[in-house]
């Protein structure tokens, strides 16, 4: 599988900022069985089959990574779980944690695969995933995911829990849709024991609609949850960008991801590689390298690894995120799914 991890010639990844780069997300597909409303349209064009990277060859860039320092992995979509034989990559990389090269195996979905393959990925050394999940009414639920049904994704956070995966539930905030909701997400999280992660909309793609009748900031949720509830800050981290703070009525943690309001870009430690070999710095740049290229070119890494230490090079210090009723166009074309959510 094209290891080669301890090597001494293959320094850590510490792009020109400084910043190490510890974390890599996989989107292992651009297809998801929902199509949610501020993630794409309702009648999207999906990448032709062959141009994604096999199994094989996701489980040889991640192995690169691996010996370049990145200690996290998570795999994403689309959702990650409709690729066909989508374990075998799980149990693969699984190796790396057994060896002590990587601290987290994880991945994001929407839950509706959850029930099937709870057991397998908590065998698989998968120990905390992460559930997109924006409401709790099932109509609104329908009408977000427009194809998605809630009761069977209550039915794989059943099936989670009882193969011992730790939860947590991430939500979009969206104006006029689910912000009257919060609350009872909170209520609905901690009361199973799960971490609630909330998220604004961001400008990516083309959707049916306008961002900005989306764009709900944090500060106004935040400052709303105020009345109801006692919020303590805490410098709980999972390496990604949230900041947290603990629900004292609760006793449970919550999270805000806050790219529009407050962007996290002066700790980014990662990197998002496609299902088609692309490397993004950024979710909020275009800037981009090709590993499928170097990756086929021969049986040696040396192309790959050449083209990661380009990637380091690339890297800016930050997005340009921004959401704009006069804007006729999204700030980034690419749509969440393609990059990996």
């Amino acid at each position: 599988m094209g290891d080669q991890l301890n090597s001494p010639l293959l320094p850590a990844l510490v792009d020109r900022f400084g910043r190490s780069i510890t974390y890599l997300r996989v989107s292992v597909t651009d297809r998801c069985d929902f199509r949610c409303v501020y993630c794409m349209s309702e009648h999207m064009s999906f990448l032709p089959r062959r141009e994604l990277l096999t199994l094989e060859e996701l489980d040889r860039i991640c192995t690169a990574f691996v010996a370049r320092g990145v200690r996290k992995l998570r795999i994403t979509g689309g959702e990650p779980l409709v690729r066909k034989n989508i374990m075998w990559l799980f149990e693969a990389l699984a190796r790396h944690l057994q060896s002590g090269q990587l601290d987290e195996l994880t991945l994001t979905t929407n839950g509706s695969q959850l029930k099937r393959f709870a057991k397998e990925l908590k065998a698989a050394s998968v120990e905390r995933i992460n559930v997109s999940l924006d409401t709790l009414q099932p109509d609104r639920f329908r009408a977000i995911t427009r194809w998605g049904d809630i009761g069977t994704v209550m039915e794989g956070l059943d099936a989670a829990d009882a193969a011992g995966l730790k939860v947590k539930i991430n939500a979009v905030a969206l104006k006029g849709t689910n912000e009257d909701e919060i609350g009872d997400l909170i209520t609905f999280a901690h009361g199973r024991g799960y971490d609630l992660t909330l998220i604004e909309t961001m400008p990516l793609g083309e959707i049916d609609g306008a961002r900005h009748d989306q764009y709900l900031p944090l500060s106004i949720v935040r400052a709303r949850l105020l009345d109801r509830w006692t919020l303590e800050d805490i410098p709980h981290q999972t390496g990604g960008p949230a900041r947290y703070v603990r629900v004292r009525e609760t006793g449970g943690r919550l999270g805000f991801i806050t790219p529009m309001t407050h962007n996290f870009c002066e700790s980014c430690n990662r990197v998002r590689l496609t299902c088609t070999g692309t490397l993004y710095m950024c979710l909020g740049q275009e800037d981009a390298v090709d590993l499928r290229e170097p990756l086929r070119a021969g049986s040696s890494d040396a192309a790959l690894h050449a083209a990661i230490d380009e990637a380091m090079l690339l890297k800016p210090k930050g997005h340009d995120f921004v959401i704009d009723r006069r804007a006729g166009r999204p700030a980034v074309a690419r749509h969440m799914s393609v990059t990996g959510g």
